[in-house]
């Protein structure tokens, strides 16, 4: 009798182990394999000018992605948008317009936030009306190539 208890366990062992390895062999498929990073690669001056972004609190009242303030736009796609720009952008962050405070960046600080939104920018569309709903419940995106961006000085 105690042998087929012992025998149950060991059964038991064996199959918890068998199951515990699978488990790790699966996740290892499965969030290791197939990922792509489509963040951007940002430059020196994009990233100083991600540091001004965050160190005045521009997602307070701006989104990207969709994801922060409501009381000014959604700033993922102004670069590339066909009436605004870079002049656009500049002439709003020294001139203080309705509710957006009016700040005194140098021309260089100013470069630097162009810098880091034309990052944003050649990520990709938001928000994304050509995305494709996968039969397997993945959403395949539309991104951009740095090619495909229209600055206002090459107009």
């Amino acid at each position: 009798m105690n042998f087929k208890k012992y025998e149950n366990k060991h059964r038991n062992r064996v199959i918890i182990s068998v199951l515990v390895f699978t488990f790790i062999i699966y996740n290892y498929f499965v969030y290791s394999s197939g990922t792509e990073n489509h963040a951007p690669k940002l430059t020196e001056e994009a990233i100083k000018g991600q540091d001004l972004w965050q160190e005045n609190n521009c997602w307070t009242c701006h989104q990207l992605y969709g994801l922060g303030g409501y009381l000014g736009p959604d700033l993922t796609n102004i670069i590339s948008h066909p009436n605004k720009g870079e002049n656009y952008i500049k002439g709003f962050i020294n001139s203080g317009v309705k509710s957006m405070p009016k700040y005194n960046f140098t021309e260089t600080e100013k470069d630097q936030i162009i810098a880091f939104l034309r990052a944003v920018d050649q990520t990709g569309y938001f928000p994304n009306y050509k995305a494709n709903l996968q039969p397997n419940g993945w959403v395949e995106l539309n991104y951009k190539s740095a090619d495909s961006i229209s600055h206002p000085s090459n107009k």
